[in-house]
């Protein structure tokens, strides 16, 4: 199979995926091998399901790697560890070498990211089917193979030692384990404080049950992309404290948005809970880029920066909000919920095909999550989905120049995994017009579900935004070649 028809191959495999996920394909003459490795992670994560701050940093690696190869074949940007010492000459400057440059470094980053043998074997696969060598470890910086070996080589040297624990070296653990030594306020079983995160006993999917681990809550300690600091944008606002009027009713207000789900709110709960196919926050902004590119016919320069600053974003974004969720370790509503209506009764969702019911207090579930999860295992305050997808909407914007996105997705009669055969009654089509619109969409769909308290949402949309401001930045002096940071 030659190159041309192996590109072509890759191509249509990967509108394909974009179909799946919902998003209208585009014509996509100009796709580069970009939005390539950017899907093969994003297959990677479907099958391995990390937790959404471990996937923002697993396509913010990739793209870095991506980018700082890429940098070596561009004018004026600059790379993130080697800066502009790469540079080749303009003679060498081409698509092709750009594209082996990229694939070589997207490899090493993949296989050092994903390092079980079926993720290996996939992204050997995918380099083999590119038409390079996987086994080609050259770090002669004036080949585009070896370019990519290097620039990968320092990019994952400095994230190996972010604080993100990668390779659970800092406490003899296992990858991405805690080494702060953090133990919850509360047990599965006993509430000593209902101002803090309680582990739920959930469905081990196997007949069993776990009580949940606190998900990466050494995360404030990871190395941002461009914040000074994961507290850069910690709000001074305290949640409401039990006992206050302001807890109950923003409790009450769960219970309303419970009693009151319709299918056009079930569902808009679950096309953003985890990502289209299980890709989380993060990655659905991935498949969104993904989107863009397709939609402008992006060649390989723009899909490099287009990718290296959105995913860097979401990065950022995951870093400054569970520094939040951390410092102020707040009660999820479930928990909330609970304490203030054990035997009491309150009108609500009764469960997967049950509607609005009168039920116990103690009895009372979010909706859209399956018995594995119930509620995510971290702290409520304030909201990742809304942070994500913000910083990510607000770049995009501003890398296109404008707010239109103009995608849709529509979600079959019975196709709904909470209530499947039930809802919805009838195909609902979700339309975003713009990434706003999405953004939007992304943060209510957990009010709606009922996993944040309204406040929440609003506090990720403001964090969101000054985040995408601070990485917007930064990658202007990465890619216009300002002084070397």
């Amino acid at each position: 199979m030659n190159r041309t028809i192996r590109k072509r191959a890759v191509r249509l495999a990967l509108v394909g995926v974009a179909l799946a996920a919902g998003l209208a394909a585009h014509p996509a003459a100009a796709d580069s091998v970009v939005t390539t490795w950017d899907e093969a992670a994003l297959q990677a994560i479907r099958d391995l399901k990390p937790g959404p701050t471990i996937v923002a940093r697993h396509l913010a690696v990739l793209h870095t790697c991506i980018y700082d190869a890429w940098a070596a074949y561009d004018a004026k940007a600059v790379g993130t560890r080697y800066g502009g010492f790469l540079r080749r000459p303009v003679a060498e400057r081409t698509d092709a070498n750009k594209a082996q440059a990229v694939s070589f470094a997207a490899y090493r980053a993949a296989v050092d990211l994903f390092p079980g043998q079926a993720q290996v074997n996939s992204f050997r696969a995918l380099m083999v089917n590119l038409g390079y060598n996987p086994d080609d470890t050259s770090t002669d910086k004036t080949t585009p193979t070896g370019i990519g070996n290097v620039a990968a080589a320092a990019v994952l040297k400095f994230r190996h030692a972010d604080g993100s624990n990668q390779l659970g070296d800092v406490n003899g653990g296992t990858p991405y384990s805690d080494y702060t030594g953090y133990t919850p306020v509360n047990t599965a079983d006993t509430i000593n404080d209902p101002n803090h995160w309680q582990p739920l006993r959930v469905s081990d999917g196997a007949g069993g049950f776990v009580i949940q681990k606190y998900s990466a809550p050494q995360w404030g300690f990871v190395i941002p992309f461009a914040l000074t600091s994961s507290t850069q944008f910690l709000p001074s606002l305290t949640p409401a404290q039990y006992g206050t009027k302001a807890y109950e009713k923003q409790a009450k207000a769960c219970i309303k948005e419970s009693a009151t789900l319709n299918d056009f709110k079930k569902m808009t709960a679950e096309y953003w809970a985890d990502g289209p196919n299980s890709e989380l926050p993060p990655g659905h902004w991935a498949l969104i880029t993904q989107f863009v590119s397709h939609r402008d016919n992006y060649g390989i320069d723009q899909d490099v920066k287009v990718f290296f600053v959105t995913m860097n974003g979401v990065l950022d974004a995951g870093i400054a909000c569970w520094q939040a969720k951390r410092t102020y370790d707040y009660v999820r509503p479930i928990t909330a919920i609970r304490y203030l209506y054990t035997g009491k009764q309150i009108k609500a969702w009764g469960g997967p095909g049950q509607g609005t019911q009168t039920i116990d207090g103690k009895d009372w579930q979010p909706y859209g999550q399956p018995a594995t999860v119930i509620s995510p295992p971290f702290a409520s305050f304030y909201s990742g989905h809304s942070t994500f997808s913000w910083t990510a909407a607000t770049i995009l914007k501003k890398f296109t120049g404008s707010d239109r996105l103009d995608f849709s997705v529509t979600k079959a009669a019975g196709s709904s995994t909470i209530e499947p055969g039930i809802t919805p009654a009838e195909p609902i089509t979700f339309n975003f017009p713009t990434f706003s619109s999405a953004a939007k969409s992304a943060g209510i769909s957990r009010i709606y579900s009922a996993i944040h308290f309204a406040n929440e949402n609003t506090m990720g949309q403001q964090v969101g935004k000054q985040v995408a401001g601070a990485v917007w930045d930064k990658y202007q002096r990465y890619v216009t070649g300002a002084k070397y940071p």
